[in-house]
Formats: structure tokens, sequence, C-alpha cells
């Protein structure tokens, strides 16, 4: 029987964590009220510390209010439960011991029977180390995930809570990004949106600031044209970005229309991004779980130093919409989606069925508590889908040769 149950938010954040909390209160107080629910603060940091919030009466007749903001009420942050090296090194557990049984004697001590886990694939990859080792040391919890990505790049999951959201908002920063096309002549704008391996967001970002541009009303005889405020490039890491080419059709845009406006996946060249820091003898930073520290290395001006001097650009910016979007609060799309998961999240706790909720998409999109050994990060957007070869083609971009990673 679920007595008490935790909730943890982990990683970065997406515009449906503070929803999805508010969703698992609802549902907790509508069919098992008696249930007590704790929150630990900044995600498995707060877990091994032992430090959470209590969720009070009042925050349960105030869960609404959830809904309606974006970023995380109790907080995030990057931990690996089997970086021991890394947690010894940020004093979060004692040298020798094994972070996996730290978190799991912690969520025995402070009695919970279920672990609600919030986020993307590192998060759910933790969670399913930390419900293994529950697992096979018979602690007789149950962790129940919900996935969390702008990236929208989680195995085998459909569509990530956020990723909607996330494209819209984007969408709504370009409007004012590109609006600075004419502040001065033979601007190049380089939109950078988030995105490490999957250009899902990037894509669907153009897609979304495209179906503005379709809403609105130009006045090409003062300058006000659709082609001076539409996007020229889009790049993907799903696809190879042949630079001296797209140079070479970007120039003739730059001459006819006066300016270029490219939407870059932060993800698109890194190999060789990296590749030529490192040739450099320059180290390339990274996080606790081994990825690249993207806003360290920059690939929006890489790309921007590689583009400017082929186009004659007078003027460059470079914009990242990143933290404008992830912290927005959802929409009315992904509201729906995370009430779907949040209810199931708690029927599944209440009968003691582990995983992570979501529309299996190797299950006939059914919306199901999937095991956490099918979850896995690094999920490919399909450039090959008619939405996105016939946007290409409406900006005259050539459809691009699928990467071999992919």
């Amino acid at each position: 029987m679920v007595k008490k149950v935790a909730i943890l938010t982990a990683g970065g954040f997406a515009p449906c964590l503070s929803s999805a909390i508010g969703g698992l209160i609802e549902r907790y107080t509508q069919v098992a009220p008696e249930v007590e629910i704790i929150a630990y603060r900044h995600g498995y940091q707060g877990l091994l510390k032992g430090d959470f919030l209590v969720v009070t009466d009042t925050v349960r007749a105030n869960a609404a209010l959830l809904h309606k903001f974006g970023g995380s009420p109790v907080g995030n942050s990057r931990v690996k439960l089997t970086n021991a090296a890394d947690l010894v090194k940020r004093g979060l557990v004692a040298e020798g011991e094994n972070p996996l049984k730290v978190a799991a004697d912690r969520l025995v001590a402070d009695g919970v029977d279920v672990l609600h886990t919030i986020g993307g694939d590192d998060t759910n990859t933790t969670a399913a180390d930390l419900a293994a080792y529950l697992a096979e040391h018979d602690y007789g919890l149950t962790v129940v995930g919900l996935p969390k990505t702008i990236d929208n790049d989680v195995i085998p999951i459909r569509q990530s809570l956020g990723a909607w959201t996330a494209a819209e908002q984007g969408s709504v920063f370009a409007q004012n990004i590109v609006g600075e096309h004419n502040s001065g002549s033979r601007m190049l704008i380089v939109h950078e949106v988030m995105g490490r391996h999957c250009g899902w967001l990037t894509a669907a970002t153009a897609q979304k600031y495209r179906e503005w541009l379709d809403t609105q009303e130009w006045l090409p005889e003062l300058g006000l044209s659709r082609e001076a405020w539409d996007v020229h490039g889009v790049y993907v890491p799903e696809g190879v970005i042949d630079i001296a080419k797209e140079s070479e059709r970007l120039k003739k845009v730059m001459d006819e229309v006066g300016n270029v406006t490219i939407f870059l996946s932060e993800g698109a060249g890194l190999d060789a991004i990296v590749a030529e820091l490192e040739a450099d003898g320059e180290e390339v930073p990274r996080d606790p779980f081994g990825h690249v520290k993207l806003d360290k290395i920059n690939p929006g001006a890489w790309f921007a130093s590689k583009f400017a001097e082929k186009l004659d650009a007078e003027k460059v910016m470079i914009q990242k919409s990143g933290y404008f979007a992830r912290s927005a609060a959802a929409n009315d799309a992904d509201l729906a989606l995370i009430k779907q998961c949040t209810d199931l999240a708690v029927d599944s706790a209440l009968r003691g069925e582990p995983g992570v909720i979501g529309h299996d998409e190797e299950n006939g999109d059914v919306l199901t508590a999937i095991a956490f050994d099918r979850i896995k990060g690094g999920k490919p957007f399909d450039i090959n889908q008619d939405w996105y070869s016939d946007m290409l083609a409406g900006i005259g971009q050539e459809f691009p040769v699928q990467t071999e990673a992919h």
C-alpha cells in the first residue's frame, strides 16, 4: 500500500515541469488523498541530501497554480548517480560510498514508497539505475518517470512533455529577433536552437515561425517583405551541412533580399567543431554525463564565422532561444498531454507498476508505463517527413544528405 510519494525534477528545464508537479498533486488528491507527498529540491541532489519540501493542504488546494508557470518550483540540477567521483567532488556523497545506496537508503529513511522522476533521457536513465538497484536489493520501492525534453528525443516515446511549447516559444523569440534584419545592411542572423543530437526542435520552431509568417500581411513597397522576414536555412544534426554549397546559395539570397536568417540546432556539425578545437590543442569541456558543454564551444558563433565571410555579411547577430523557450509555461496542447501522463503516472504508482509514462512508438502509440530498460536518449529527428522536406523546398534549400550517424 502506498503511503508516501516523492517527486523530483532534474536535468535542464522544459515547459512542463511545474505543470507535471501540479498534475501529480491534483491526481493524488483526487484518487488517494491520504497519500503523503514530498518534493526533493534540486533533483537527485536533494534526494542525496535529504532536502525536501512537504506538500501541505495549502499546496494541494492551490496545485492548479503550477500549470500557469514555467521552470520548476522545486528546482533542478544535473546529477548522475553512477558518477561517484563527480558526486564526491561536489560533496554530495562521501569517498567510498555508493551513490545509488545513499539514494535508496534516503528514500527508506524518508518513508517513501513511490518516487516520481520528471526529466529527460539522462534523468530517466539515472532513474533506471536507481530502480534496478532498488529491485536488486529488495527495497520494495516503485519508480515512475515522466518524459521531459524539449528535444523530443526519448526512445521509444512519441512526444515528450514540453516540446510543443518550446517550439512555439522559439517562434515567438524569432519573431522579434528576425525583426533586426534591417538594423544594418547585409545582416546575417543565426538563431541557435537547443538540440544536442536531435534536430526536431529546430525544425519544429522554424515550422511554427513560418506558420506565423502565413498569418501576416506585408508591404514590400516599403521594404516590409516576407522574403526578408523568412527563414533562409535550417540546419539539424541529422543532415550533412555542405557549407560551401550553402554559402553559394545563401550569397544569392543576401544579394537579392539583403539579409539572411538561419535556424541552427546547437548540435549541428558538432563533430566537426570538436575535431577542429581538439586539432588546435584546445580542451573540450564536458558535463558529468560526458556531454560537450555547448554553451562553452558556441556552435552558433562557429557557423556564423564560416558563413559571414562567404556571404559578404556586414553585420552578424547570433541569438539563442533555448533559455527563453525552455522556461515557458506549458501551452494548451502540452497541458492536455501532461494531464494524460500524470493521471496514468499516479494510477501506475498506486498499482506498483514502474516505468516511464509515454505513448509507446514501438507498441502502436499506446499510452503506457514503458519499462526503464527500454528508455534511451538520442532519438534522431526523421528528416524524411513530408512537412520537413516541404519546408526546405519552400525556402529553396536542397534536401540534405542524411548523416552517417543517423
